[in-house]
């Protein structure tokens, strides 16, 4: 099966008015609900990144764990998490950062990184970017460099995936949405 005989963007459920008025929140549960998109999802990521030269996955909090682990299982890489503040338990970087909701932090264990390695990070979405440009914040912070960052949907009219581009983070996304689709 190729990705051209399944659309994925089908099972994607616009969810209107969601966390608040004038969203149009994207959910990607229904894709967890059919093995065939899961199947098409990570077959879709591993075969990108089979032969890539990165070090680590890194997994955003809590969606991104979702499709980070798989990776990090397919490709026997170690997964790093990056977590909502406070729920890490041993010595963590911060880094604040605006969501279209408001302020939000993001946290990762301070020893996960070293010098010269280098993470695929990902995530299900990329809408304003903010919460992969906090974690290439952090991941630079740590001496490491950030691969590229990888979702499952972009909404390029949010402006995420070119201001990841223009800090240097290529961007890969399995589909797109318009904010009025």
């Amino acid at each position: 099966m190729t990705r051209d005989d399944f659309c994925l963007k089908s099972l994607i459920r616009p969810v209107i008015d969601f966390p608040k008025a004038g969203v149009i929140f994207r959910d990607i549960t229904p894709l967890y609900q059919s093995p065939r998109a899961m199947r098409v999802i990570a077959d879709t990521f591993i075969e990108r990144y089979v032969e890539a030269d990165f070090s680590h996955i890194g997994a955003m909090d809590a969606r991104g764990f979702l499709i980070g682990s798989v990776l990090a299982h397919q490709l026997n890489k170690p997964l790093i998490l990056f977590r909502k503040q406070g729920k890490l338990p041993a010595d963590v970087l911060a880094e604040g950062y605006q969501t279209e909701y408001g302020e939000a932090f993001l946290e990762v264990h301070a020893d996960s990184l070293c010098e010269g390695n280098s993470l695929l990070i990902v995530d299900d979405l990329i809408a304003t970017g903010g919460t992969l440009i906090a974690a290439a914040s952090l991941v630079r912070r740590m001496g490491a460099k950030v691969f590229e960052a990888a979702a499952i949907i972009d909404l390029p009219e949010l402006g995420g995936s070119k201001r990841l581009q223009d800090m240097g983070v290529p961007t890969f996304c399995l589909t797109e949405f318009s904010l009025t689709e």
